[in-house]
């Protein structure tokens, strides 16, 4: 045992770690959620102002029917594919301009986060893990289908709530 040295790791209060946790979940906002909830709306707002948001609600509408949801919740299914963050955004903006209320967005909530921003996934995650590319319009499909079985559930739920 010639090296037998024992590393004594210097003991952290409280206050230390809470402001290392406050740093790094502030570098975490800052960097990966604010820009995409700032596209979202940034998204939403240039829709509304061309009118594509009124004419993809109206095309819409006859399938988000089928979830009690207006034709322009799919703007945020769509968005959600691409990032959580963005999905989010895009409901908050939706709900805040009077077009969604706040049991729509309720129901749309599991369904963003079930997406789970497949396409950012693929690249970051089955990319680098060799997965063959055929098998991902299938991994993303799986994605949507059970966001679209969760705005069926809570509406269930929320029937009885």
């Amino acid at each position: 045992m010639a090296n037998n040295e024992v590393v004594q790791e210097k003991k952290k209060n409280i206050l230390d770690l809470f402001v290392e946790g406050a740093r790094s979940g502030f570098t975490i906002g800052t960097t990966s959620l604010l820009p995409n909830v700032i596209m979202a709306f940034v998204i939403i707002r240039v829709l509304e102002v061309t009118g594509l948001l009124k004419i993809i609600g109206i095309v819409c509408a006859p399938v988000m029917a089928l979830w009690g949801l207006p034709g322009e919740a799919a703007t945020v299914l769509v968005t959600a594919i691409m990032s959580m963050g963005g999905g989010i955004g895009v409901a908050v903006s939706l709900y805040s301009n009077g077009i969604l209320d706040a049991v729509q967005v309720t129901m749309l909530v599991p369904a963003i986060y079930l997406m789970g921003n497949p396409v950012q996934n693929v690249g970051r995650c089955l990319g680098i893990s060799g997965v063959n590319t055929k098998h991902y319009a299938m991994i993303i499909g799986i994605c949507v289908i059970n966001a679209l079985l969760s705005i069926w559930v809570m509406r269930l739920l929320l029937l009885f709530i």
